[in-house]
């Protein structure tokens, strides 16, 4: 784990700001976190979803969001059962700006559009496995277990959203990347109104 989270802040421009980890810690905040967190593995299923959909000519893209998916799901399901144990409510909360804004960039056209994609996807997976290990060690035991259990699927799903970009680019990808993580820096940095899994600093 230790190698791989090494890997993955290499390729995020940025480290979750401290401000952030130290309000996502205060147990007032853990509904919010857990259930804006089932919100988003719920997303993310969804959206693997939708890339089989779309791109029924490419079976190692349709074979790997399959898997993808059904990973998502079953921490959808995890977070659900965390909810319960807790007697937390699961509930539809506002979406942070964070994955909105990173795919207002990608492009319309084919190829391009699929490459960016599965380098948003990169990203995304690849803060979420850092905020994980980072979030893991200031929560209770059971969910700081389970935030490390996490950290394997995602880190998956990160290298298998940044192979397809590499396999389908007509070109270099590198740019198109720095490009996305620059977005994803100041997302990452900057003050929110809001506390969300993948929210900015909180402004007071």
């Amino acid at each position: 784990m230790l190698d791989e989270l090494k890997n993955i802040r290499n390729f995020l421009f940025c480290q979750t700001p401290e401000a952030w980890l130290e309000v996502a810690a205060r147990r007032e905040n853990l509904p919010v976190l857990l259930v804006d967190h089932a919100n988003c593995e719920k997303k993310a299923a969804s959206t693997a979803v939708n890339l089989i959909y779309r791109y029924i000519d490419k079976s190692d893209v349709m074979l790997k969001m399959s898997k993808l998916a059904r990973e998502e799901l079953r921490h959808f399901e995890q977070v659900l059962a965390l909810l319960k144990k807790r007697n937390l409510a699961f509930e539809a909360v506002s979406p942070s700006r964070y994955a909105g804004e990173l795919h207002k960039h990608v492009r319309t056209h084919e190829p391009k559009r699929l490459v960016d994609a599965m380098i948003v996807g990169a990203i995304i997976e690849a803060r979420s496995c850092e905020r994980f290990a980072a979030l893991a060690p200031r929560l209770d035991k059971e969910l700081q277990k389970f935030y490390e259990s996490l950290f394997k699927a995602e880190s998956r799903h990160f290298r298998n959203y940044l192979a397809l970009a590499q396999k389908y680019g007509d070109e270099s990808i590198d740019d198109r990347v720095c490009f996305f993580l620059h977005i994803e820096k100041k997302l990452i940095e900057s003050p929110d109104t809001e506390f969300r899994f993948h929210s900015g600093p909180l402004v007071f």
